[in-house]
């Protein structure tokens, strides 16, 4: 399999305007998620895709390949869609969130893997928490999945709710990396807006609405986004 990997970045942020372009201990933002993806052996072309001449000019200063893309584009998702329409003879499309400076690459790996299995259109990770703050964040996304790993429902709540007590069950937070086969991707930026969609501000729910299987893959590697301001010190606290 060609995989192709696209970080889809943007200047404006709701939250937190600017952040690819914050100054993580002497490299910005976007420089430490390209370098952290550029570690693995499964990616064979990387590609950094803006709308922002701040972000093209960062990342051609650090030596990384960078795309030009419309300013009309929703999410990332139809950035990456524009990128990889130029990539045609590439299996998978690899969407590598711009705010996880911290990515490793052992995860992209991990979500690389799962596309030998033939059935798999769209993957994404997760990992097992008992961290009853991040749980209750809306900013952490908690995704249950059925027997197969294949997600049910993915919701800024705390999901499924807690009506009995089973000590024996885990949540999982999102980790928001998701792999596509390229045909799927082309196929789910034609898709309507839905209305559970709109109340989560959760795009990957439309992609369910309509019937698409997303795989979950279970990660033990932890790696903090960066959503607000606030988010910045536990990252530099790690880094």
């Amino acid at each position: 399999m060609k995989v192709l990997g696209i970080i889809p970045c943007r200047y404006g942020s709701t939250r937190f305007p600017g952040k690819p372009l914050v100054d993580l201990k002497g490299k910005s933002m976007i420089q430490r998620v390209y370098e952290g993806a550029l570690k693995s052996n499964r990616i064979d072309k990387l590609i950094v895709a803006t709308d922002d001449e701040r972000i093209f000019s960062e990342v051609k200063r650090f030596g990384g390949e960078v795309m030009m893309t419309s300013s009309e584009h929703e999410n990332g998702t139809q950035r990456c869609v524009e990128v990889s329409k130029q990539f045609s003879d590439y299996d998978i499309v690899l969407n590598i969130q711009g705010d996880e400076p911290l990515v490793n690459f052992e995860q992209l790996n991990q979500l690389i893997d799962v596309f030998t299995d033939v059935s798999v259109e769209i993957a994404t990770l997760a990992i097992k928490t008992a961290n009853r703050p991040e749980l209750e964040n809306p900013n952490r996304i908690k995704v249950v999945t059925d027997f197969r790993q294949d997600a049910l429902y993915f919701s800024r709540s705390l999901i499924p709710f807690e009506r009995n007590s089973d000590a024996s069950f885990v949540f999982q937070r999102h980790i928001g990396l998701y792999a596509f086969r390229t045909f799927v991707l082309h196929e789910i930026v034609s898709f309507s807006p839905c209305s559970i969609e709109n109340l989560e501000s959760l795009e990957q729910l439309r992609w369910m609405y309509y019937g698409k299987k997303i795989r979950v893959v279970e990660t033990s590697i932890e790696t903090p986004n960066i959503d607000t301001p606030d988010d910045l010190a536990k990252v530099l606290a790690l880094l």
